[in-house]
């Protein structure tokens, strides 16, 4: 045992070396944790940007006007009351802002004066910021949305968020009529001095690289597939045997799941295996969002149509229920097994992340895997043209329109499959209740479609985009 004296020199030496390294590194501004560790929850609050959707949704919409004006008195009015400068896409431009019909005016600029505000305490998202946000569309991978019209809508919402820094196609100012099979892109602008603070993947070019897709796929399967599916899983429905104890002398007629209803449909084969997954300077996808239900409907699905059920069962909704079920079963196996695959057929690539990083590689050999993001289906709003302001509480239905009053069920199902162990880069995103509290939110034509500018599909953008880069390690 060393004496006193020595003692007290030692513990003198050390106490003066940790005060040295210490006041150094504060000298030096270097962080002893500045190293990045990996997320845990521990179920409190912290000042960290940990926002799961349980608790980006536990919240309620704030009045917070962007201008003082009060009054509309053109069209382009929508565009100063949202706080945006313009928007890239040129598709049904007023129709999608909601200020194309005169007579609904008046519900500017109160409409577009909210802003969701997750409970205090229980979620933190670094605020939205067109740059950094196009940086990360550039350095992590862009976003391909698949849907059906309102996605195009969420498109539409985006090209004007991300205004002037990226221009969009196609042009449809001077032909509107444009099939909605054809796809929609957001790439960089070339003007826009954002381009200059960029470091750029190899082969990504400025003019053919999109940030932002959108394909117009109803039912995440085409009709075709989903025919050959059914007969799979249904055979029974395929017997054209009348029953034995049948009085009817009449043929029986052959099962026939789909009306001629109108629908755009997609094989996932193509939207991942040609689009999604395709390689610079074709494509940089780092997130496929997608989002379905609305056209599961048992009258596009008229084989399930059953009058004698009657309005209170669904006219039959059930039987599609549970076969959206199994087909969404089948799309995350076939979805998970391509994003599995593309990975290792993923070019080695030299370049940054949106972080400054350097890494090698566009999949698993140094990025990010390339994820997809399953948001909630959305219903519409019963006599929304009514309402002036938010709800506190979502409203049941009383008509139940449509399969509104079963979108709920829709939302659970698929949210049940793709939670699965076995998918570990599909992510269901349970953050449809800002838009539920919003009735006042609608275009002008219907009751379905959100309009943009009012925060709740610009809610959708930051939210993904704060989940994809900081909630996936």
């Amino acid at each position: 045992m060393p004496p006193p004296r020595r003692l007290a020199i030692l513990i003198s030496i050390v106490v003066i070396t940790v005060f040295f390294l210490l006041t150094s590194f504060a000298y030096l501004n270097i962080s002893l944790f500045s190293f990045r560790l990996p997320k845990f929850s521990f179920g409190f609050s912290s000042n960290t940007t940990t926002c799961p959707p349980n608790a980006f949704t536990d919240g309620s919409w704030a009045y917070k006007p962007k201008t003082n004006k009060t009054q509309m008195t053109s069209p382009d009015d929508a565009l100063e009351f949202a706080g945006l400068e313009s928007c890239a896409s040129s598709r049904e431009f007023y129709w999608h802002l909601a200020s194309d019909r005169e007579e609904q005016w008046d519900r500017f600029p109160k409409v577009s004066s909210w802003e969701w505000e997750p409970r205090e305490g229980t979620c933190t998202i670094a605020p939205f910021n067109p740059e950094s946000f196009v940086r990360t569309l550039v350095n992590d991978g862009g976003w391909l949305l698949v849907g059906d019209s309102i996605t195009e809508g969420h498109f539409f919402s985006l090209s004007c968020s991300l205004y002037p820094h990226v221009i969009a196609t196609p042009n449809y100012t001077p032909n509107s009529y444009f099939d909605r099979a054809w796809p929609q892109n957001i790439y960089l602008n070339p003007a826009s001095p954002i381009i200059q603070t960029l470091s750029l993947p190899a082969g990504f070019n400025i003019s053919s690289t999109p940030l932002v897709t959108f394909r117009r796929v109803d039912l995440l399967w085409t009709q075709e597939e989903l025919e050959k599916m059914h007969k799979e899983m249904y055979p029974e429905m395929y017997d054209s045997t009348p029953p034995i104890d049948s009085d009817s002398d009449s043929e029986p007629k052959e099962f026939k799941l789909f009306s001629d209803e109108a629908a755009w449909s997609l094989s996932p084969n193509e939207y991942i295996d040609e689009i999604f997954t395709k390689p610079l300077p074709e494509a940089n996808y780092g997130t496929l969002v997608i989002a379905t239900a609305g056209h599961w409907t048992t009258t596009l699905f008229s084989g399930y149509r059953d009058e004698l059920a009657g309005e209170k069962d669904g006219y039959g909704i059930h039987g599609v229920i549970d076969f959206f079920s199994k087909a969404m079963e089948r799309w995350a196996e076939l979805v998970q097994k391509k994003l599995d695959e593309a990975e290792t057929e993923r070019p080695l690539v030299l370049s940054k992340d949106s972080e400054g990083r350097s890494w090698r590689g566009l999949g698993g050999r140094g990025r990010k895997r390339r994820q997809v993001v399953v948001r909630a289906y959305l219903p519409g709003h019963e006599d929304c043209h009514d309402h002036r302001e938010p709800w506190k509480e979502v409203q049941p239905f009383v008509w139940n329109w449509y399969n509104w009053g079963y979108i709920d069920r829709f939302n659970e199902v698929f949210q049940s499959v793709v939670s699965k162990p076995q998918y570990p880069n599909i992510h269901y995103l349970p953050i449809e209740r800002p838009a539920r509290l919003r009735p006042d939110a609608h275009a002008s034509g219907d009751c379905l479609h959100i309009m943009a500018g009012v925060g709740v599909m610009e809610g959708w953008s930051k939210y993904i985009w704060h989940y994809v880069t900081k909630e996936i390690m």
